[in-house]
């Protein structure tokens, strides 16, 4: 959608808060929480024909995972908002070069998983069913994704867990709840109702969910990797990151975007692994 869209569905949901602000806090978030696109396409679905793919259930929720076999650990990739394990296919052929056990899952709402609607700590429970079936040693997150592993390592502390690798990762949930509620232009009533939203289905206030609080709790090895130019997660989220994430090294890069797609981000990760 067009900038010009946002902010004209903006401006309907702040008329709203004026007759209900707890329908227009509904309204929002449940626009927050759908994904406009990262279904896998049939050409997508043609690469994955290589790999091995089972569906595990979370909560009756399918949740998509693919299967490429090797000698080394075992290495789990977590994608981002509306995206899917496609992101991964250049890492991933590099990590079968290597002889890496690697899977990959597709998120509540994306890829060939199940569900409509995402949610960062839903994604973080998948993530640690995953994680747990095929005892991940490592896990690379990108954006949502890396922020969403922070979520599940910090609550389950998984001992099979050994290094995790963060990609352009958002250090807290409310930043990317401003940075929306920003581009939708909405106004304090429905800001103000869509914490409130929060406070009542995920006991606690958005500020509390920041990642990179939770990572003073964890013990593994991490790398951070952020790009100075990244236009959708700002570079001060990796520094935060870095002030808190007591074993990591932060890797900073120029004019790499958000993506990250790289084979300079590929060697630091490899050179990571093998550290």
């Amino acid at each position: 959608m067009s900038k010009r869209l946002y902010l004209s569905i903006g401006f309907l949901i702040n008329i709203t808060s004026y007759f209900s602000s707890k329908f227009a806090s509904k309204l929002a978030i449940k626009l927050f929480s759908t994904p406009q696109k990262g279904k896998i396409n049939d050409a997508e679905n043609t690469y994955f024909k290589a790999s091995i793919q089972e569906k595990l259930f979370y909560k009756n929720l399918p949740i998509a995972t693919y299967y490429w076999s090797g000698a080394k650990e075992t290495i789990l990739l977590v994608h981002g908002w509306e995206s899917n394990s496609f992101r991964w296919k250049d890492l991933i052929e590099i990590l079968k070069s290597e002889n890496y056990n690697i899977v990959s899952l597709d998120a509540p709402a994306h890829g060939n998983s199940g569900g409509k609607t995402f949610n960062a700590l839903l994604y973080s429970e998948c993530i640690h069913a995953v994680a747990k079936k095929f005892n991940a040693q490592i896990i690379i997150g990108h954006s949502v994704g890396g922020m969403t592993t922070i979520f599940a390592q910090n609550k389950y502390q998984l001992t099979s867990v050994k290094k995790l690798i963060l990609l352009g990762a958002p250090a807290n949930f409310s930043g990317v709840f401003n940075r929306y509620s920003k581009m939708m232009g909405y106004n304090d009533k429905v800001i103000n109702a869509m914490n409130q939203y929060v406070l009542k289905h995920y006991n606690h206030l958005p500020d509390y969910f920041s990642a990179a609080n939770f990572s003073k709790t964890i013990d593994v090895k991490g790398l951070i990797v952020h790009d100075k130019n990244d236009n959708i997660i700002p570079y001060k989220d990796a520094l935060n990151y870095k002030a808190h994430y007591r074993n990591s090294v932060l890797i900073t890069t120029t004019n790499l975007g958000h993506g990250l797609k790289s084979k300079t981000v590929y060697n630091h990760i490899l050179d990571f692994l093998n550290a």
